[in-house]
């Protein structure tokens, strides 16, 4: 409840108290009594019993403070002293104060601390407000030779020193062969594309359509094409380009990857993936010494041409071949074997039409085989793989990925910590093992693949020893890959890390304001603040510094 208060000061000091039989004390009383009488309308009556005041002057009442006007009368029982004999009246309409929440400044104080907490809060979330992370998109099909893959690549539009962070978002292969197998028929090669590119556009933000760049990139399969027919790749390469533009995209074109080129983006790829490359800096920016070499025919397809060639030269109606399992037996037609700028120039003059092919599964046998389709004996250089090519020392981590992976994956030899000679035994195991145990064993693998698996595990091993120099010592320092980081390792990646370079960066979004201005603003605003919650506890300051006194 809210007082207002008034002073009575008394004409003289108070005589030496004699008693007060009234009350009945012996010793002067050291309090007041005050009643409130009544209140009749607006007037309100209260009657002050004085009955002692020894050794003060003066006296402080305390009375409600009410809401409408109203007079107060004080009537004083005469004390044993004299005092004013006056009849005081106090109108309540000179004393009152106004309810402080009605004051023009308090409404003032209280929509500035508002505002000023409005503009905090607004401030803060601006400020802190999370950014959108802006992102390119790029687009890059691998034609290979057995069959076309196409990969989805994004990084940040602000990319850290002109080179962005890419990472692959999705991949779709693409069903069927290799585009090269479709020299007789061009326009197949582009209608084979379309189904994987209508999951691009899915997976590509529509928004985005139009500034993401699509590349295809061809390697062995139409190298070789080139090799043997130019008109024909050359047609199969405007089918491919007539059918990718007409999809939302900005075609950069297709073109043919060299085997250097093929090299050198698989080995950025591994080690950008590895964190071998550091990524802090421009990676094309920088100076490193690559060897690279493309052996071209020396895929595992190829290969597997180059070694029954080597097996029917002398034109057989059968062959038997210890690089397929035991049971194994297909007819098979020269002519497809010998289809292939690799092999075409080996057919044997006489050779029938067909011929029968037999497995024997002998894991030595077919490692001997093998080594037939390499040329150790000639070498100009300190040293070399096969095929008088010059390969510096083996040394450091390697990566072997695509078919590589697949194979070893299949025959259960990815972790190259097995010894070397574990590793030849259980491939000879395999070999040995009877085709139709093989088959009952994998129903859902394709055959074709399935009956190459000893011949390609047979091949891998002897390219890695024979021809790439590595030793049970060394072998160890490669490593079987096929995803590093959720992207997929091959060139494709690494072509796309090189492009990037060339692609402008966006400039990144940052907050409203720099963090020098956003602490200032937000003091200038708690101090407002603070001095206004000061001047809203006004009313609760002492209210008796200036009082009406009644003498």
């Amino acid at each position: 409840m809210h007082f207002s208060c008034i002073s009575i000061v008394t004409t003289s000091a108070p005589p030496a108290w004699g008693g007060n039989a009234k009350l009945g004390a012996s010793e002067p009383p050291s309090c007041c009594s005050f009643l409130m009488l009544r209140q009749e309308k607006q007037q309100l009556s209260l009657l002050l019993s004085l009955h002692c005041l020894p050794s003060v002057h003066s006296a402080l009442f305390l009375f409600p403070r009410f809401p409408s006007p109203f007079h107060i009368s004080l009537s004083l029982s005469p004390p044993p002293w004299p005092v004013s004999d006056k009849f005081i009246e106090v109108d309540n309409r000179d004393m009152k104060e106004k309810n402080p929440w009605h004051r023009p400044v308090t409404i003032i104080i209280t929509v500035i601390g508002v505002i000023a907490i409005v503009a905090l809060v607004t401030v803060a979330v601006l400020q802190n407000k999370p950014l959108s992370q802006k992102y390119k998109y790029g687009i890059v099909l691998d034609a290979g030779s057995s069959h076309t893959a196409l990969y989805i690549y994004q990084w940040p539009a602000e990319k850290d020193n002109d080179t962005g962070r890419v990472e692959q978002m999705h991949s779709c292969k693409v069903k069927g062969p290799g585009i090269s197998s479709y020299a007789s028929n061009p326009s197949m090669a582009g209608e084979s594309l379309k189904e994987c590119m209508r999951e691009a556009q899915r997976h590509v933000p529509a928004s985005h359509h139009s500034e993401t760049s699509l590349y295809l990139g061809a390697t062995a399969g139409m190298r070789l094409l080139d090799l043997e027919n130019k008109s024909a790749s050359n047609k199969v390469f405007l089918a491919v380009a007539d059918a990718l533009q007409k999809f939302p995209f900005t075609f950069r074109g297709a073109r043919l990857l060299s085997g250097q080129e093929e090299g050198a983006f698989g080995w950025v790829t591994v080690n950008y993936l590895d964190d071998r490359l550091k990524q802090e800096f421009r990676l094309y920016g920088n100076d490193y010494q690559l060897y690279t070499h493309s052996f071209l025919c020396y895929g595992k397809d190829q290969a597997l041409r180059l070694t029954l060639a080597h097996q029917t030269r002398t034109g057989l109606g059968t062959i038997a071949d210890p690089c397929f399992h035991p049971g194994y037996n297909e007819t098979k037609k020269y002519s497809d074997l010998y289809d292939s700028p690799c092999v075409s120039d080996r057919k044997p003059q006489q050779a029938p039409s067909n011929f029968t092919h037999t497995g024997i599964g002998n894991f030595q046998q077919c490692q001997e085989v093998v080594k037939k389709i390499f040329n150790f004996s000639r070498c100009e250089y300190s040293q070399c793989s096969f095929n008088g090519v010059f390969q510096p020392t083996v040394q450091g981590k390697y990566g072997g990925f695509s078919a590589y992976y697949f194979v070893m994956n299949f025959l259960n030899l990815t972790d190259t910590s097995i010894p070397l000679e574990s590793v030849k035994e259980k491939l000879a195991r395999h070999c040995a093992t009877p085709w139709r145990e093989l088959k009952n064993k994998h129903p859902d693998i394709k055959l074709k693949y399935l009956a190459e698996y000893c011949f390609s595990g047979t091949y891998i091993i002897t390219l890695l020893t024979e021809g790439y120099n590595f030793t049970s010592e060394t072998y160890s320092t490669i490593e079987f890959i096929k995803k590093i980081k959720g992207s997929d390792t091959g060139w494709t990646l690494g072509y796309m890390l090189t492009l990037t370079n060339l692609i402008p960066a966006e400039a990144p979004d940052t907050p409203p304001l720099p963090h020098a201005g956003y602490v200032s603003i937000v003091t200038v605003i708690a101090l407002v603040l603070f001095v206004l919650f000061i001047f809203s506890l006004r009313p609760l300051w002492p209210r008796c510094s200036k009082q009406p006194q009644i003498v």
